[in-house]
């Protein structure tokens, strides 16, 4: 038997609808102001967070191979069926921005609108559905109220 927190699987898969919302309304004003720079790149970031963490506790509750990076945890939940590929090679590509955001930030450009961006919103919304449907597969419905 295997034990998968789906409670925190549905706490992270809570936030796309927010970080979307943030990504449609950058996308529709873009101006490639500051600001709306900042939330631009925290909206990415937020986006990388919330599937390299569903991942690894899909990963940690089915018992698969062990990630050696982000990019890797999506690897292996793609691997085991929860991603097709239609939704694996674009969250792929928003993983691997994970460095440049996080670690050499200070090169971002913030006065561009990222390709992914128009894209991401409705690629999150794929990935949170991907991800139910296997559990729902592997584990049954979540009952109600939980």
């Amino acid at each position: 038997m295997y034990y998968v927190n789906r409670e925190q699987i549905e706490l992270r898969l809570g936030a796309v609808p927010d970080i979307a919302a943030g990504l449609r309304r950058i996308t529709a004003a873009w101006n490639g102001d500051l600001l709306q720079g900042l939330v631009q790149e925290r909206c990415l970031h937020l986006a990388i967070e919330t599937v390299t963490d569903v991942g690894s506790y899909i990963i940690d509750g089915f018992i698969m191979r062990d990630a050696s990076s982000y990019e890797d945890i999506i690897g292996i939940i793609h691997e085991e069926g929860v991603l097709d590929d239609t939704v694996f090679n674009p969250i792929m590509e928003l993983v691997a921005l994970r460095k440049p955001l996080v670690q050499e930030y200070f090169h971002w450009d913030r006065t561009s609108l990222h390709s992914l961006t128009p894209e991401l919103p409705e690629l999150l919304e794929r990935f949170a559905s991907s991800v139910h449907d296997y559990l729902n597969k592997e584990l049954g419905p979540q009952p109600e109220g939980v």
